[in-house]
């Protein structure tokens, strides 16, 4: 027994070490990248010492600035955009009849757009803007953060509508059909009653496509239109000569934003009562 023991620790000791390892290999590139931040060289690969040197470059930089913004507005509009989306697919889903056809083929399309290849949907996406833009005369899509946002939505609206599913699958349709029994209109017991209970989903898949779109390069180089590139799009075309701190710097700023408003999700649901399994379950869409 005392064998078995012992056995049972060293394995348990192994696959702890092989977890540091993994997550060590993982986080290590970014941890690089913030330590580099602070590098006073021109050059971001060359340490020349500490300081803060990159920072105030980048935001006197006028070209990085904008693509930051650039990329900001296209994550925020493409988030609301597949939120919304999203949230009436998810809730469809959850409460469609079991065999329901049109929820197969409504499943089976968005699953198909999660595994098309960024590069196909580049080109799908850029003919149909100038289709519509150009050919049909519809303004907006000649505008080249209105391609963003619509292309990083379709992209992402998949994610939210599965994490929405998936959230509201568990749980019990009593409540819905109660206040239907009370009187209330389909409007009144979406609003007061399915909504509320989707919130941490909803909360989940936002943000969820709110990191997809600000990480998106390939999508965004077919979309993109002068005057409106996106971070990743220049980095990108940075790499072609020579990353400066300045990218790491600023890089470094969105990871701090995007780590704060996975907090802040994290932060209400659990005030929504949420269980940390929950939560966990909630982001991951399971």
């Amino acid at each position: 027994m005392a064998y078995g023991k012992k056995r049972a620790n060293t394995t348990n000791a192994l696959f702890t070490l092989w977890g540091v390892l993994v997550f060590a290999f993982l986080f290590t590139p970014i941890a690089v990248i913030v330590v580099y931040s602070f590098n006073s060289g021109r050059v971001l690969a060359a340490w020349k010492g500490f300081g803060f040197n990159a920072y105030v470059n980048a935001i006197n930089n006028d070209i990085i600035v904008s693509s930051v913004i650039t990329s900001l507005q296209a994550a925020v509009g493409s988030a609301l955009l597949a939120t919304v989306l999203g949230t009436l697919g998810g809730i469809a889903l959850a409460r469609a009849r079991r065999g329901a056809w049109w929820a197969a083929g409504l499943t089976g399309i968005l699953a198909l757009t999660l595994v098309t290849p960024e590069i196909v949907d580049g080109i799908a996406f850029l003919p149909w803007f100038v289709t519509l833009g150009v050919d049909a005369g519809i303004g907006p899509f000649n505008n080249g953060l209105v391609r963003l946002i619509v292309s990083h939505a379709m992209f992402s609206v998949a994610v939210v509508t599965f994490i929405i599913r998936a959230r509201m699958a568990g749980i019990d349709r009593s409540l819905e059909e109660a206040a239907a029994d009370l009187g209330a209109s389909p409007w009144h017991a979406f609003k007061d009653i399915t909504l509320p209970l989707a919130a941490p989903g909803v909360l989940a898949g936002g943000l969820m496509s709110f990191t997809l779109s600000l990480d998106n390069t390939i999508l965004s180089s077919f979309v993109q239109q002068p005057g409106y590139t996106p971070w990743p799009v220049y980095i990108f075309s940075s790499v072609r000569v020579a990353l400066r701190p300045e990218v790491a710097a600023m890089s470094t700023v969105m990871l701090v934003l995007t780590l704060v408003a996975l907090g802040v999700v994290g932060l209400v649901l659990r005030k929504s009562g949420e269980s940390s399994t929950a939560i966990i379950k909630t982001m991951a869409g399971s």
